[in-house]
């Protein structure tokens, strides 16, 4: 299993709480973020990393290496200009196995990874996406899903949506040769020509996920911290 970080972003919701060092960087009981993301995908058999990094990127290269101390292989794919979530993809590219996981650097996703896995195994040439019944709950809700596939992606709040995108995809590698090197774009684009191929599988995850993309998900993850010395 690969797994694809995103944290190359520059985090311009947290405002002074990452002016100066990535959102991957921010500690929780003196250990940062990604570190405990690192720790639970070792923990998962998890072990083949790949780090699209970008603004401020070398305090997580210098930090982590190549993950050895952390019980994983880490290779670093580094942006030296904004590329946008897909972009930053893109970029990886020569890292990438045929299959290959991706979720985002500012992500917890406590679930089965090996289950995950296996089911996108099925199906190796679509995407599978890990879904969650959120109802509005913790973020704004994003998607439908019907018989099995995702069949919109939309942050339209003029309609009410069921699902959000738990934060985890398996992509096959294929999906990439459309996008021009160069270009910066969003995951959103690939998820979106997927859907329209009804290629897009859907996940269902019952653990919540947390977040430190704001300040409330900041204040929620670092409660599981402090209960659950995770």
């Amino acid at each position: 299993m690969q797994m694809v970080i995103l944290a190359g972003g520059l985090a311009t919701r947290l405002g002074d709480l990452a002016l100066n060092i990535p959102k991957s960087m921010i500690r929780f009981r003196d250990k940062p973020f990604l570190q405990y993301q690192l720790e639970l995908l070792a923990a998962a058999g998890v072990r083949d990393i790949v780090l699209c990094t970008g603004h401020l990127g070398d305090q997580i290269e210098n930090y982590f290496g190549d993950g050895r101390q952390f019980g994983v292989r880490i290779q670093t794919s580094r942006e030296t200009q904004p590329m946008g979530t897909g972009g930053a993809l893109k970029k990886a590219e020569p890292f990438l196995k045929e299959r290959f996981m991706v979720m985002y650097g500012d992500s917890y996703l406590h679930m089965n990874y090996q289950a995950v896995w296996a089911q996108h195994g099925e199906h190796p040439t679509d995407g599978l996406m890990t879904v969650y019944r959120n109802e509005d709950l913790y973020d704004p809700s994003n998607l439908e899903v019907e018989n099995g596939y995702v069949s919109e992606y939309s942050y339209d709040k003029a309609k009410p949506r069921p699902y959000i995108d738990y934060g985890l995809t398996v992509l096959p590698k294929t999906v990439l040769r459309s996008f021009p090197e160069g270009k910066a774009f969003g995951l959103r684009e690939i998820f979106q020509r997927l859907i329209g191929a009804r290629r897009l599988r859907a996940y269902e995850v019952r653990n919540r996920f947390y977040e430190i993309g704001s300040r409330k998900g900041i204040e929620s993850f670092q409660r599981r911290v402090d209960e659950e010395k995770v």
